[in-house]
């Protein structure tokens, strides 16, 4: 039997060939081999069961890795589909996926599944653990496979759908099989805490036409810490969910008149101005001019840009004088036509458009989710026009606004690098060298990146900022995208120095990703408790009694000369109850003011964060927060 290498990052070892990714990791340790869920082979996910018969590059993934876990949560979807069947044999099971946060299966059941019933799944659960049973993988031809399978309609609709050549596994574990692609762990007692979360409803391949399955989410972490933690970050994040805290602060809101488009209430929107007034500042800055293009736009200009073709059932249409037009879900085409208006020479390049453009986009009902996913938001766009020579520095110039821009709301960031999509437009030689440039420039400024293979947009591939909040939670916003393609499907030009005429390359890139999406974000990471120069009440002004409204009244003015956004509440009611609603809304300062406040022309100040801090002139409170605000202080 021949031998073949294995680089292990760095360490090349020789194995026979045929080896196991479980046989190489058991070569480097036992601790190792008993943790490892997958194996990294030249970038492709497999099996620790699967023979490898080339040379190659392997890492040996744990759960600390994100393919490990994606195995780790893949396994226990199928040991809950198993106790599942010991607990309601007559179940049909559907898919079983691992997900962002744990996995889920759709099952056909008559039974619904309650809070009660979920237990007790997780108790068979546990049980199945306990056993150790080894997971075992084999293979069918399509004939066998359809037999084995039939008595489940949805699974033989899975096997006929895959291609003719595409091999068909299955795991098997004591008395479960199912049909699975994989990478699975060893055994079910590889599995250590598991929680099943909660059920919803789903149709069938997400088609409304479909029998409602019952969708039963769950989580499972090696250590029951773990668990816990996850558990109590669940909590806080439910504390903290904007949907709710937009409607109890009066942010913004959601009708079933326009399912996906929000509603921004009055306080709402001074949230939203001040991030607007904030970009229009950041982006002067850094040198872009502002625009605004067309909300509806001839299809013609979406066939020329590919969108048509590409991303037409997200589109929303209509004819006007019988010709068909298209509500843009992206803002690039209307840079494209701006920037044809005139002739460019090589002294204009770099030229950045920025535009906080309206854009829609079909969402089915079941994704949308609060300012997450809505069908109509404003991306904070730019596009920029530039030689191929001027693409390193540029990059580096945009990493170092979205870092200023994150560093403001004190959120760390990661950066992915998405490569070409199988549904793409342009040559691949194109892609590569556009790929190259976006990586060269990352690594050139210090800054680490991971590759994404196959998630580029369908024109460039792209830089994706995840930003990170206060619960560790990560969150795509920011995004780079480099675009060889749509500046020549245009016919864009620009003289060079030589005299000559050239294509110039596009850059599309935006900081919050959507205002929407953004404000949602940040409610959450404050826990609705916005930093004073954000928060959309930065005082409010309490006196104590009825008697105390004229004073009240006057330094409500000065606040509010002073350019602070400011709030009195002449209620008839308690002043113990109007501080604990200034509270709720989280207010950062409140100003109670009575006879002393009043004779001595003091104000008694309450903090959001360290409550009574008692009197002191109004004139040192408003240079206080004048401070505080100019500052952008978090």
């Amino acid at each position: 039997m021949s031998n073949i290498k294995i680089n292990l990052r760095g360490d090349v070892r020789e194995f026979p060939s045929g080896v196991t990714g479980l046989e190489v990791a058991q070569s480097i340790g036992a601790g190792l081999a008993k943790a490892a869920c997958a194996v990294s082979v030249n970038g492709e996910i497999r099996d620790l069961r699967l023979p490898i018969q080339e040379d190659c590059e392997l890492s040996v993934l744990t759960f600390d890795d994100a393919d490990g876990k994606h195995a780790y949560w893949h396994s226990t979807s199928h040991i809950m589909a198993q106790a599942i069947q010991h607990l309601y044999p007559q179940t049909l099971f559907t898919i079983g996926p691992a997900v962002e946060n744990g996995f889920y299966y759709d099952i056909d059941c008559d039974v619904t599944f309650t809070p009660e019933i979920l237990e007790k799944i997780e108790d068979e659960m546990r049980k199945i653990i306990k056993e150790d049973l080894p997971i075992e993988r084999f293979v069918l031809n399509r004939e066998d496979a359809l037999a084995k399978m039939s008595s489940n309609p949805y699974k033989v609709e899975l096997i006929n759908d895959l291609p003719e050549d595409a091999e068909i596994s299955f795991y098997s574990q004591g008395d479960f099989t199912d049909l699975c692609a994989g990478p699975h762990v060893m055994s079910t007692g590889r599995i250590g805490a598991v929680k099943l979360l909660n059920v919803t409803g789903a149709y069938w391949r997400a088609d409304a036409n479909n029998k409602m399955l019952q969708r039963v989410y769950g989580i499972s972490f090696p250590k029951a810490s773990q668990l816990n933690d996850y558990l109590t970050m669940l909590e806080e994040a439910r504390k903290r969910d904007h949907r709710k805290l937009g409607k109890d602060l009066g942010l913004f809101a959601f009708r079933d008149e326009a399912p996906g488009f929000p509603f921004y209430l009055p306080k709402g929107m001074v949230l939203r101005n001040t991030l607007i007034d904030y970009w229009r500042g950041v982006h002067k800055k850094w040198d872009y001019v502002e625009i605004q293009t067309p909300q509806i736009m001839k299809r013609t200009l979406w066939e020329t840009s590919g969108h048509w073709d590409h991303y037409k059932d997200n589109m929303y249409t209509t004819v006007i004088d019988g010709e068909d037009f298209a509500i843009k879900p992206m803002n690039c085409p209307g840079s494209i036509l701006v920037y044809d208006l005139a002739p460019h020479s090589y002294r204009d390049l770099p030229l950045r458009y920025g535009e906080l453009g309206n854009v829609h986009r079909h969402e089915l009902s079941g994704a949308l989710h609060g300012m997450f996913r809505v069908r109509a938001f404003t991306q904070d766009d730019a596009h920029i026009l530039l030689a191929k020579e001027q693409i390193k520095d540029e990059v580096i110039r945009i990493a170092r606004l979205f870092d200023e821009v994150y560093s403001l709301f004190g959120l760390e960031y990661r950066i992915e690098l998405s490569t070409m999509p199988e549904d793409h437009i342009g040559s691949v030689e194109d892609w590569d060298i556009a790929t190259a440039a976006l990586a060269d420039a990352i690594t050139s400024i210090g800054k680490d990146y991971t590759v994404n293979p196959g998630d580029g947009a369908f024109y460039g591939p792209k830089l994706d900022f995840h930003i990170k909040d206060c619960l560790n939670r990560t969150w795509q916003c920011g995004t780079i995208q480099l675009d060889y393609q749509l500046p020549g499907r245009f016919n864009l030009e620009y003289v060079g120095e030589d005299g000559e005429k050239h294509t110039p390359v596009m850059i599309h890139r935006v900081v919050f990703g959507s205002i929407e999406r953004f404000i949602g974000i940040i409610t959450e990471h404050f826990a609705g408790a916005f930093p004073t120069w954000l928060a959309p009440v930065q005082v409010k002004v309490i006196p104590i009694s009825e008697k105390h409204t004229e004073y009240a009244t006057e330094i409500l003015s000065e606040l509010e000369a002073s350019g602070v956004r400011a709030e009195a509440d002449f209620r008839n009611e308690k002043m113990g109850y109007k501080i604990r609603e200034a509270q709720l809304q989280k207010i950062p300062y409140m100003l109670v003011v009575g006879d002393k406040e009043a004779e001595s022309g003091t104000v008694s100040l309450r903090s959001r964060k360290a409550g009574d801090e008692g009197s002191l002139p109004l004139g040192e409170f408003i240079s206080r927060i004048r401070e505080e605000i100019d500052s952008r202080s978090l």
